[in-house]
């Protein structure tokens, strides 16, 4: 008996130290393991009392949540490619020879596709005029409304893009799910907390989320905004002829006659041109004038003078 007894107590310690073992083992799986997206409203409590220690603040408390249910969550483009989500842009350069009537064509164009503009502004350089218009029409209607646009005037420049936002439209509308219904466990969840300190925690959360949730809702008012109505720069000049206007064949003489007839317009063009300087500069050239004269009438008298000189010198 007395050989067995430390056996039998060595046994013994050794079946305590397994089941100490084992415990421990079994309340690292289940605590250190926490997964914040299976958190429900019990696992806020212990004994009457949030338990901070198990959400750290500073580790992001309350920033993870449940994944959103079957029938909750944000719709997605199809395979087809029937949700894809399209910003359309557009630059057009165009000049004419009669600003008034191509604004008020460009005006009512813009009426007949639904549109508006969002900004306009028209500046004077010398006797020219140049309009900057900023226009907004339908997604739908962008294409009508750029090939109409080329019918106004002279179009000189078009320059169309097309940007693909769906991946960043459709993550922004998958965070706005998740952060409303984090919204809603949280606004649970202070309904059930009976300790100040808690009901602080959970507030300061709720806040932060909803803030989270506005930026998110104007994010998506603004995507919205740019792919319903496409935006088209518009830049309008006034110029005294058409640059680069398509002409038909010509033959050699008419070839000829249409050389005659641009030297004498280029003559023409550079003796009023002359004349246009001129009027720039009479006052300098009347000052040229008036000094020449001056000078002029001193050589005459300094050579009457000299003669004069001259004729006493012979007759002593």
């Amino acid at each position: 008996m007395k050989r067995l007894l430390p056996l039998f107590l060595a046994a013994l310690l050794l079946a305590l130290l397994t089941g100490c073992g084992a415990g421990n083992g079994s309340n690292s799986a289940s605590g250190g393991g926490f997964v914040r997206d299976n958190v429900t409203a019990d696992s806020w409590e212990t004994n009457g009392s949030m338990d901070l220690d198990v959400y750290p603040e500073e580790d992001g408390m309350f920033d993870a949540v449940a994944p959103a249910p079957p029938g909750e969550a944000p719709s997605a483009p199809d395979a087809a490619g029937s949700g894809r989500k399209v910003i359309y842009t557009a630059s057009i350069y165009m000049e004419t020879t009669d600003f008034d009537t191509a604004s008020l064509s460009l005006s009512r164009l813009v009426e007949d596709c639904s549109g508006y503009f969002e900004e306009r502004s028209v500046s004077h350089r010398d006797v020219y005029r140049s309009g900057r218009y900023t226009v907004r029409v339908p997604a739908a209607q962008f294409e009508a409304f750029c090939d109409q646009a080329g019918q106004i005037c002279r179009l000189t420049d078009l320059r169309t893009t097309e940007e693909n936002v769906s991946e960043a439209y459709y993550d922004i509308e998958a965070r706005l799910a998740t952060q409303r219904i984090k919204l809603e466990r949280l606004q649970k969840l202070l309904s059930e907390a009976d300790n100040m300190a808690d009901i602080i925690t959970i507030e300061s959360a709720i806040s932060d989320t909803e803030l989270q949730i506005e930026c998110l809702t104007g994010d998506l008012r603004h995507y919205d905004a740019l792919i319903d109505y496409a935006t088209i720069q518009i830049d309008l000049r006034e110029v005294y002829r058409l640059s680069n206007t398509p002409q038909p064949p010509q033959s050699f003489g008419e070839r000829i006659v249409g050389a005659l007839y641009s030297g004498l317009d280029g003559a023409v063009t550079a003796f009023e041109e002359l004349v246009v300087l001129l009027a720039h500069i009479w006052v300098l050239i009347l000052l040229l004038v008036l000094v020449g004269a001056g000078v002029l009438a001193l050589r005459r008298r300094k050579r009457a003078k000299a003669k004069v000189k001259e004729e006493t010198e012979a007759q002593e």
